[in-house]
């Protein structure tokens, strides 16, 4: 029988029941650590306990499938995933779920649609840039940037028209040595895109899913039907206050891309994680960006792809799609939106 995996921090009840309303559903919350390196958060109303622990285990498990799929870090027991790909670069084709094929042959869209700026065949740049950062975080006062000579080198082994996707056969293949994939910048987003589809397709209708931050709201919340509420993190970390709005959404998801989480500091300036394929440095142009859209995993894409672009140049993208918005942060704490953006802030 299959070991039920799930370690739940929190199963909150939100709302007690009254002698009125004996089939009302209660609000259940419930929180989860590990998979994707962050915490994952589930919102909820069930009829009972019980079926908001089911619905909350089929989350979990199928989070932890993409998890170990998208995984470059780990590898996993018959388990072929992102890992695997990346260490057999310029030996063999690897044969892989149709779940990576998925991601990868949307990933090679997403490069299309944003001209580039969002690439996951950038792993050997990426890789330089996770070495120092962590290098310089356990021992800040020896702190060092990468070599730009080292991340030019590395760049020769970015081309992502080189990566080899056979549908026929379920296989990928980088086929020179020193390429590898991160898909980083687009992964989170879309698994819970794909785990929200499925908990809708297991009919489960109303529910906030957010995967560090990568928030898809499905459906309405309670009884009355109302809007979900979704904060924007403030990136001013001595601010008091933690929110710079708090979004009302229904079926889209919220994505925020920012310098305030992973970086590191040389010599008093803060490097981020977020690096410009032109530049091969950390952008600066924003301290933070968030998208609205449906899909999640578009949202994430999109939220990097907007944060490596000038403003002007951002807008015009965001502004040329359909049923999208933006919100960009300046590092002089200006705040910028696209046309409908602030439709969605809930009014106080």
């Amino acid at each position: 029988m299959k070991r039920r995996m799930l370690i739940f921090i929190t199963i909150l009840t939100m709302l007690s029941v009254t002698s009125c309303g004996l089939h009302k559903p209660k609000k259940y919350q419930a929180s989860f650590l590990v998979l994707f390196n962050t915490v994952t958060e589930i919102v909820a109303y069930s009829d009972s306990e019980e079926e908001f622990k089911e619905f909350s285990q089929l989350i979990y498990d199928n989070l932890k499938e993409y998890h170990e799929l998208y995984d470059k870090y780990d590898l996993y027991e018959g388990v072929n995933n992102i890992k695997t790909i990346n260490d057999n670069a310029g030996i063999a084709p690897v044969k892989v779920d149709q779940r990576i094929i998925d991601l990868l042959l949307f990933s090679k869209e997403m490069y299309q649609l944003t001209d580039g700026t969002v690439n996951i065949a950038l792993g050997p740049v990426l890789e330089i840039w996770h070495d120092y950062r962590t290098a310089g975080i356990d021992d800040p006062a020896n702190a060092t940037l990468p070599p730009m000579e080292d991340l030019i080198g590395a760049n020769a082994y970015t081309d992502i028209d080189k990566l080899i996707i056979d549908e026929e056969n379920s296989s990928v293949y980088l086929p020179e040595e020193h390429m590898s994939l991160d898909v980083g910048a687009i992964a989170k987003g879309y698994a819970t895109e794909q785990v929200a589809r499925i908990a809708m397709e297991h009919g489960y209708s109303d529910f906030l899913l957010s995967v560090g931050g990568n928030t898809r709201a499905v459906g309405t919340k309670g009884k009355d039907k109302e809007l979900w509420s979704v904060g924007i993190q403030n990136p001013d970390k001595t601010s008091e206050k933690t929110s710079i709005h708090t979004m009302a959404l229904t079926d889209m998801s919220l994505v925020a891309s920012g310098n305030y989480e992973r970086y590191y500091t040389v010599n008093g300036k803060i490097y981020h994680h977020i690096i410009d394929p032109e530049t091969l440095m950390p952008s600066e142009y924003f301290t933070a960006v968030s998208i609205l859209c449906e899909d999640s995993g578009r949202a994430d894409a999109l939220s990097t792809a907007i944060y490596n672009m000038p403003y002007e140049k951002g807008k015009a993208f965001i502004e040329s799609l359909p049923d999208t918005e933006a919100m960009w942060i300046l590092p002089d704490g200006e705040i910028r939106y696209s046309s409908h953006f602030k439709d969605y802030i809930k009014e106080k």
